[in-house]
């Protein structure tokens, strides 16, 4: 947790992107991001759906759901900022575009953040993390992005 606490006081924009897998500890380090950008196929979550389903429930699929873990549940939730689009098929069918996106992605949130002042950076930066804890289903007013 000391790491986390230095973490959020770090006074430039901290922009976290999901590529494959975001999960256990690891999540809570995302969380803090000023920006959670997530590609469209990945998940991120504090519990893999194996673990959930081990400790909750024998229906793996259930977990799986309950959860809330794809791209598109979290932006809903207000839990990441932005999808990542991927290539048809997936990032893995053709790393050229993935790469091409994520970066379009990351530049774009990077400049955006800089252009805040550091105490208003801070206390957005608190209050979103804060404001994880609620899990209460939210509507998304975009599928693709939130400012």
């Amino acid at each position: 947790m000391v790491n986390h606490r230095e973490m959020m006081r770090l006074r430039v924009p901290i922009i976290a992107a999901v590529i494959d897998e975001g999960g256990s500890g690891g999540a809570l380090g995302i969380g803090i991001a000023d920006r959670v950008l997530i590609l469209e196929n990945a998940y991120y979550s504090v519990i893999s759906p194996e673990a959930c389903f081990a400790i909750l429930w024998r229906d793996r699929r259930h977990a799986a759901e309950a959860l809330k873990l794809t791209a598109q549940d979290l932006l809903k939730l207000d839990v990441v900022d932005e999808i990542v689009p991927e290539p048809e098929g997936g990032a893995h069918c053709n790393y050229d575009t993935a790469a091409t996106n994520l970066g379009a992605a990351l530049r774009q949130n990077l400049e955006r953040g800089m252009n805040s002042p550091v105490e208003e950076l801070l206390k957005k930066r608190y209050k979103k993390f804060r404001a994880l804890r609620n899990f209460a289903e939210k509507k998304a007013t975009s599928t693709a992005a939130r400012s």
